[in-house]
């Protein structure tokens, strides 16, 4: 059985260092903390003592896992939660995983070392037979991302009907060859998306060219890298759809440079109505995300879960909204 003596052995610290730690005393340093925890995970060892004096006894802190901190989608997220938690007493740890599966893992830790009283998960990197492993050491719930299979409290939007609403904006401007980008492919947020895509084709009769998917786009910088791609093709799409404002971005500052008109030679839509689409010249048409309002109401839930310990499989979905501006709207181009 492992025990503490062998936690501080394998850290290179104290006894007295590792009780402290593990009990959440104050003036210990972060380089000893994650010496400790590290060292934790690596022998398996869990502080029963630990989680006995702290079963009644609350840290006040939520945990918000979110893969990139500077995409402004989960910038403005984590500030919004950050601000809803503080009304609630409640102060916020951010994590970021970089999308990473192993970084995730180390983040879940924090919940089953008694760290944070409960975890909000904005994306999920790990299947979720790994994630649910930790759902005995306090309350998850899901927020913008989500798992069909997950059997906790899931707060997101209606990406289908974003999807389709965005796309079907493109066709009613006569758009029939439309590009499609979009983030990791995992993503259920991301598929969700996509079958509005192609639900909004499918009605106005219109089939997917797969040489204009384009995956994997994230930054301003991948939709540069789209827009040359797209202007070296010899049948190219007079329209794209964009996963965020970022990539729309980037897609309209490679059409400026090799001096490409946005939207008479190109249309695009981006998603989330980030600052950034009322700030580039054609402002960019978008799909609004109300950011502080999911914010606010993932915080209450995990709240409310941390209060009455429970987790649950409820789904609260909300609606999207179009935003319509230059970057689709041509004047020789008639709109229903």
């Amino acid at each position: 059985m492992v025990t503490i003596d062998d936690v501080a052995e394998r850290a290179g610290l104290s006894k007295s260092t590792v009780s402290r730690v593990i009990n959440n005393y104050p003036h210990v340093s972060i380089k000893k903390k994650e010496k400790v925890y590290e060292a934790m995970k690596e022998l398996g060892y869990v502080p029963n003592s630990s989680a006995r004096s702290l079963r009644n006894k609350k840290t006040q802190m939520i945990a918000v896992l979110v893969p990139r901190i500077m995409n402004p989608f989960f910038g403005q997220l984590a500030e919004s939660m950050e601000l809803e938690a503080a009304k609630q007493g409640y102060q916020l740890l951010i994590c970021q995983t970089m999308y990473s599966k192993e970084t995730e893992l180390k983040h879940l830790e924090l919940l089953k070392m008694r760290q944070v009283d409960g975890m909000i998960l904005t994306s999920i990197e790990n299947d979720w037979d790994v994630v649910k492993g930790y759902l005995s050491y306090g309350p998850m719930i899901l927020c913008n991302e989500f798992e069909e299979e997950a059997t906790i409290p899931t707060v997101k939007f209606d990406q289908v009907h974003g999807g389709y609403v965005a796309t079907k904006h493109l066709i009613r401007q006569g758009h029939k060859k439309i590009a499609y980008c979009t983030g990791g492919q995992k993503s259920n947020v991301g598929q969700h998306r996509r079958r509005g895509f192609d639900l909004a084709l499918k009605e106005c009769n219109l089939s997917f060219d797969e040489r204009y998917g384009f995956y994997d786009a994230f930054s301003i910088e991948d939709g540069i890298r789209i827009f040359k791609h797209i202007n070296q093709m010899p049948d190219p799409p007079t329209a794209v759809f964009t996963g965020s404002d970022e990539v729309a971005a980037g897609v309209i500052t490679g059409a400026k440079e090799y001096g490409v008109n946005v939207p008479e030679a190109l249309a695009v839509i981006g998603f989330d109505n980030q600052v950034i689409t009322k700030l580039m010249d054609p402002k960019i048409s978008t799909v609004e995300q109300p950011i502080p309002f999911l914010a606010k109401r993932a915080v209450e839930v995990m709240v409310d879960r941390i209060s009455h310990k429970g987790n649950d499989q409820e789904v609260y979905e909300y609606p999207l909204e179009l935003i319509i501006r230059e970057s689709t709207v041509s004047p020789i181009r008639a709109v229903e």
